[in-house]
């Protein structure tokens, strides 16, 4: 891959904004929508541009082909599930906790990788990731201010939405050698499908009368950060490759942090800060050790 350039790292910027962003969007999206309405409404916008984009590059979407049950399995595992988890759990939580949440992705896969990827054995300096990572969330839950007995099971559901991306990654691998854009149309297709019966008769969505806030958020979370936040991920992958894509891990849970404050004013205490530094940390000893 090429030396990132100072407009690579702008775009891997713009990228950690996005998915930064899509965590207090949640929040206000909450404000009127169901869980399961908003990952419905997150696939079916996100669903868009990236079709368009397969449209125009004639790139097949096989999405009904003979390995339509891998689509429909991460679709549900990767989209479905942690979509509704964070929706439901961002219910009961500051969104910039979910941030620090969701970010440890990483330390997550990591252990996972462990078990099932023959070249992701833990060493030295990954077990010291993980240790300092997870010692930040540990002592995240401890601020009672934040986190009490009314909504600790709702923090516990994002860690298991951040979880089932996890999964989701790992069973990707399986068709690994398909093109990005047709995998991830092919997941959003049956993300949809999935999400459809399910909203349809829990939730009946026709029968609310949104806040004109929350509208937007919904739609920013499908075009924007679904959508498009895909696409640039690609390019940013083809360009650069996936350790300086993966960079974007530092920035999310901080541009998170930062962006609920401005726009939801949400409560930063200093174990919130504690528990930021030491996610971040210990995903960069993770990916050093990389």
């Amino acid at each position: 891959m090429k030396q990132p350039k100072l407009f690579d790292y702008i775009l891997l910027t713009i990228l950690a904004l996005i998915w930064a962003s899509a965590f207090f969007n949640i929040k206000i999206a909450t404000y009127s929508f169901g869980p399961i309405t908003i990952a419905f409404l997150r696939v079916f916008f996100g669903a868009i541009p990236v079709l368009l984009l397969c449209y125009f590059k004639n790139i097949k979407i096989e999405a009904f082909s003979k390995d339509w049950h891998w689509f429909a399995m991460i679709g549900f595992i990767n989209l479905v599930a942690p979509f509704f988890l964070i929706a439901y759990g961002v219910k009961s939580v500051q969104s910039n906790l979910a941030a620090i949440l969701m970010s440890t992705t990483p330390l997550s896969s990591t252990v996972l990788g462990h078990f099932y990827l023959k070249n992701e054995k833990f060493n030295f300096i990954k077990t010291i990731g993980i240790l300092i990572g997870f010692s930040g969330i540990v002592f995240l839950f401890s601020d009672n201010l934040l986190i009490d007995e009314n909504n600790f099971s709702s923090a516990l559901l994002i860690l298991l939405g951040s979880t089932c991306y996890v999964i989701g990654g790992v069973l990707t691998l399986k068709i690994s050698k398909k093109k990005n854009e047709n995998v991830t149309g092919s997941i959003l297709i049956w993300a949809t499908i999935i999400l459809i019966p399910l909203v349809s008769f829990i939730e009946q969505p026709w029968d609310l009368e949104p806040r004109l806030d929350s509208t937007i958020s919904v739609i920013y979370l499908g075009l924007v950060s679904t959508g498009l936040a895909w696409l640039l991920r690609f390019r940013i992958l083809v360009k650069n490759g996936l350790i300086f894509q993966s960079q974007v891990s530092y920035l999310i849970p901080i541009f998170g942090t930062i962006l609920s404050y401005i726009f939801l004013k949400e409560l930063i205490t200093i174990k919130v800060l504690i528990s930021l530094i030491a996610v971040v940390v210990g995903i960069y000893f993770v990916k050093r050790a990389k």
